[in-house]
């Protein structure tokens, strides 16, 4: 396992670093010809070509271009001076040097240690970073790298990042274009990012200790179900023909990245139909609603078109069977989850909760000759199978599904990763902390006796998770999006070279029908 490598091209940089840092960052000086594909660090200060971006702030590269530009010295008639050129000129010139001088190379780590330094209550902003091969003071310049999408510009950074993906980028800012480096207060503002690249040293080491080589697990399957898929479908498409907004009680399945990209649509999320104008179209989440919940939205005369995942509607249905033959009904999952509070709504009076086996050996019914059970959809399914069995043994007349409520994909997804667990020194599970699945994967994963950690997203995974961890495992909830998990591996891949392993023989074919008022023209 080969160990990252912090480089400081500065003296200065080097000066700042030397007493913070494990082991001494290596002087490049303006390495030429030191490309390498090894995990290396470039730690030091740059210019920001945004006023948005502040001295002091740190930029953390997600790709790194090399401009070969020259200097306003040699500069001849048919090479316009960048620094005076007018700026859409100059951003036309940029552009074209960048397309030929051309060698640009992606920062594939970038969100991993972007979110560590804000972790560490450092202010960070994240994007291009350009390499020039002369200091950039003129505002027509910085105009014109500006326009070409970089947000920081530096000297050294493309001379010695590899094309592998593995170099990262951590700049502290000590200019930008309101505040250029010809101007007063400079020295200052060079304090100012020396000191935040010293704040930045705790995980400059945790950068270089999270190193290394890795066998990479994937559960299969992973990611999104077919339940997910119609509910975000259902959105879309209420979008597309009825135009937005288009309001939705709740989060439509629970993935902060699902919201936030159906957001940006044109969805309008609530709590409740009540915060609905009167006539709009609404669309009701994948965990299903009480039945009061469909009064309250007829009387606001709004459009409803229905996302719950039809096999929580199927739950739903049993519930509703049962409380007809005047039977109590033991739903077993979590009183807090909104499937369980819409199933519990079909018939309240009927409905007793039981979150476990321990709550199963205390549960009282009015009449044990008439009682029946029925289960959240996302629980775990050793955990869901005990509980039953208690049920089962205290009460004979006990009715129940022909086959437990627990969905397939919540069964396969956790036959997945209880077997990548079994190999694994860690397991990563992408999933809101609201998703039920998604926890319980991770505690699947645990009981195996393996660390496993939940997380949103590649920023929210920890550099000293990684430390030692040699064989990674990783699965997503249902409701996570499979372009979260290609995210995720590429930015372990941004640390050391990966192979990845598929592991799991399931291969889910299952389509749900759409609703037709998504569907008729």
């Amino acid at each position: 396992m080969t160990l990252g490598t912090v480089c400081t091209p500065l003296y200065v940089e080097w000066l700042a670093l030397r007493d913070k840092l494990t082991a001494p960052p290596v002087r490049t000086g303006r390495a030429t010809g030191t490309i390498r594909d090894d995990p290396v660090l470039v730690a030091g200060v740059a210019g920001a070509l945004t006023d948005r971006i502040a001295p002091g702030d740190l930029v953390i590269a997600t790709e790194i271009r090399h401009a070969h530009q020259t200097t306003p010295s040699q500069t001849t008639p048919s090479q316009p001076d960048p620094s005076r050129a007018d700026p859409s000129h100059a951003a036309d010139l940029v552009a074209g040097e960048l397309r030929r001088g051309g060698r640009t190379v992606p920062s594939h780590a970038a969100e991993i240690v972007a979110g560590e330094l804000r972790r560490a209550g450092l202010t960070v902003h994240t994007g291009p970073l350009v390499t020039t091969d002369h200091v950039v003071d003129s505002a027509d310049e910085r105009r014109a790298l500006a326009a070409s999408g970089a947000i920081a510009v530096d000297t050294e950074s493309a001379l010695i990042a590899g094309d592998e993906g593995r170099c990262i980028v951590v700049r502290a800012m000590v200019d930008n274009p309101e505040q250029p480096l010809a101007r007063a207060g400079m020295p200052l503002r060079g304090i100012k990012a020396l000191a935040s690249l010293r704040r930045a040293a705790p995980v400059l080491d945790a950068w270089a200790a999270a190193t290394g080589d890795r066998e990479l697990l994937l559960a299969k399957p992973r990611s999104f179900c077919a339940g997910v898929e119609r509910a975000i479908e259902i959105v879309e498409r209420a979008l597309d023909r009825f135009g937005a907004p288009v309001y939705v009680r709740r989060q439509i399945v629970h993935n902060l990245h699902v919201v936030r990209d159906l957001e940006q649509r044109g969805a309008v999320f609530v709590e409740e139909v009540d915060e609905i104008p009167e006539g709009s179209v609404v669309v009701l989440a994948a965990h299903g609603v009480a039945p009061t919940v469909r009064t309250q939205a007829a009387e606001r005369r709004l459009q409803v078109v229905d996302a719950t995942c039809p096999l929580v509607s199927k739950v739903h249905h049993e519930v509703r069977r049962y409380a007809a033959r005047d039977s109590t009904v033991l739903l077993i999952g979590h009183p807090d989850h909104e499937e369980v509070i819409g199933t519990t709504g079909e018939a309240a009076g009927n409905v007793i909760v039981v979150p476990g086996p321990a709550e199963a050996e205390t549960v009282q019914v009015p009449d044990p000759a008439r009682v029946a059970y029925a289960m959240q959809t996302t629980l775990a399914v050793e955990e869901a199978a005990e509980t039953a069995a208690v049920l089962r043994r205290r009460f004979p007349a006990l009715a129940g599904p022909r086959k437990d409520d627990i969905c397939y994909a919540t069964s396969n997804r956790q036959a997945a990763v209880r077997e990548i667990a079994r190999q694994a020194d860690l397991v990563i599970v992408i999933g809101s902390q609201n998703s039920s699945n998604s926890l319980r994967l991770a505690e699947v994963a645990e009981a195996e006796g393996t660390r496993a950690v939940l997380v949103d997203d590649a920023a929210e995974v920890r550099l000293d998770w990684l430390t030692g961890a040699t064989r990674i495992g990783i699965s997503a909830g249902a409701s996570a999006p499979p372009t979260l998990v290609d995210n995720l591996i590429r930015n372990l891949s941004g640390l050391g070279s990966v192979t990845v392993t598929e592991s799991g023989a399931v291969t889910e074919d299952v389509r749900f029908s759409l609703p037709k008022e998504v569907t008729q023209q």
